[in-house]
């Protein structure tokens, strides 16, 4: 792979998929977590776990920059023969849940906006259309990385000129009493109120997701050591500015008890202000902006299973780069066939799938190998070091046990099975392949 990405392509590739169809869909969800503007507390406890995570995701990024992501500091954190190897393969698998679950929830965002224009859509015909989607961005991305760092380019503008027409509107309409309209014991330190507040962070984080996005882009980052670590904290910081922004935006407009049970909250707000005509605009601009989204999910995405299959750690028939264009198309398929299947499920159940699939592995696993690597001392392999260490690194996995703990039984215990399978089938792999733990590396048990 060649480095073709400078800071400008890094940064609009981990904004475009944060930002995205994210804070038109997930705020109407987080009010409606907590019950009321008392929400946005889940804000502030999202936000710190997400700059902290950050913190730990630049430093390991800097220091090891190829395709992969969490694969390579999973791997070389744990060990590259030892568990490391069983950790890099949990956590490729957990891709094949997780990262199908967040295009996923694009496709079924960007389809609950084109139903301003379709009113008439049915439920399971939204569904099949969701699915389509997930074919036309594997045909976008039938092409060279240069060539779509141009195209992301684009998305990304439309999404700022998308952005930034909602928070303009909400500053010059902002109502105040519609915005910290609490209901009566909005706040309570109860275990309910715990829980909630955790849940609802976990849907905050839901908005943030993609700021590691450039790490899995790792081997085709100009200046990695430089690039990186500036992406992954410039994209967290202005994300958290816009996504607040909007947030106060539709609240100060449309009442919260509205504002939560709306499907299409962006367009409903921007027709409170400018009419049915104003409505349309946004939700067309919605729709680019959320395709601009999983388009860079997609492609960031892609290239984990193909890392992990060079290595040796996954199927190895995904280890191959298409002959002219050099984009792995095997891995692009496979992710695109399971956001395809994915895209079938509810918009609440694959956001709470994702993040309890996500947290075992990725989060709490990558903040283990950084303070193994730490351990270590290697002065030479750090171009970027997080102030206050080990500090951030702690608040990012507390943070992210009480967000997973918070997601219900249900989600807790698909999260802890999907990795229970996995490790299931990565010992059958191993003992077929005479690797660890059967097999120490000589291949001799």
């Amino acid at each position: 792979m060649q480095r073709r990405l400078g800071l400008l392509n890094a940064t609009t590739i981990n904004m475009s998929n944060m930002v995205g169809i994210g804070p038109f869909i997930a705020i109407a969800l987080i009010l409606k977590t907590l019950g009321g503007p008392q929400a946005y507390l889940a804000w502030v406890v999202g936000t710190v776990i997400a700059l902290a995570d950050g913190m730990v995701v630049a430093e390991l990024g800097a220091a090891k920059p190829a395709a992969g992501g969490t694969y390579v500091f999973l791997r070389e954190g744990f060990g590259s023969k030892t568990w490391g190897r069983m950790l890099a393969f949990l956590f490729v698998w957990q891709i094949l849940f997780a990262g199908p679950l967040e295009i996923a929830s694009g496709n079924i965002g960007l389809v609950q906006y084109l139903r301003v224009f379709l009113p008439d859509l049915g439920e399971l015909h939204g569904k099949f259309l969701a699915a389509a989607i997930c074919a036309l961005l594997v045909y976008a991305l039938y092409r060279r990385i240069d060539d779509i760092a141009k195209l992301m380019f684009c998305l990304w503008s439309v999404m700022l000129l998308t952005t930034g027409w909602v928070i303009v509107t909400g500053i010059l309409h902002f109502d105040p009493a519609l915005a910290f309209d609490l209901p009566e014991n909005a706040f309570r330190l109860d275990l309910g109120f715990l829980l909630s507040l955790g849940e609802g962070s976990a849907e905050v984080l839901y908005l943030f997701l993609g700021y590691y996005q450039v790490c899995y882009l790792g081997a085709e980052v100009k200046e990695p050591g430089r690039t990186i670590p500036r992406a992954v904290l410039y994209s967290i910081l202005a994300v958290a500015a816009i996504d607040v922004a909007i947030s106060f935006s539709f609240i100060g407009v449309v009442p919260w008890r509205d504002a939560m049970e709306s499907q299409f909250l962006g367009a409903l707000f921007i027709e409170r202000v400018y009419g049915p005509w104003a409505a349309k605009v946004l939700a067309g601009m919605i729709v680019v902006t959320a395709f601009g989204s999983i388009f860079a999910l997609l492609l960031g995405y892609s290239r984990v299973p193909y890392a992990a299959a060079r290595d040796g750690v996954f199927f190895r028939q995904l280890a191959v780069l298409h002959p002219t264009k050099e984009f792995p198309h095997r891995s692009l398929l496979l992710i695109g066939a399971g956001a395809a299947a994915a895209s079938f499920f509810s918009l609440d159940a694959v956001i709470k799938a994702l993040m309890a699939a996500r947290i075992l592995i990725q989060f709490i696993g990558h903040t283990i190998a950084l303070f193994l690597i730490r351990a270590r001392g290697q002065p030479e392999g750090r171009p970027f070091s997080m102030p206050g260490y080990p500090l951030p690194a702690i608040v990012s996995l507390v943070g992210y046990i009480y967000v997973f703990v918070s997601l219900g039984t249900s989600f807790v215990l698909f999260g802890i099975g999907t990795l229970l399978i996995g490790a299931v089938a990565y010992l059958l792999i191993a003992r077929r392949q005479r690797e660890w733990p059967f097999y120490a590396r000589s291949g001799k048990p």
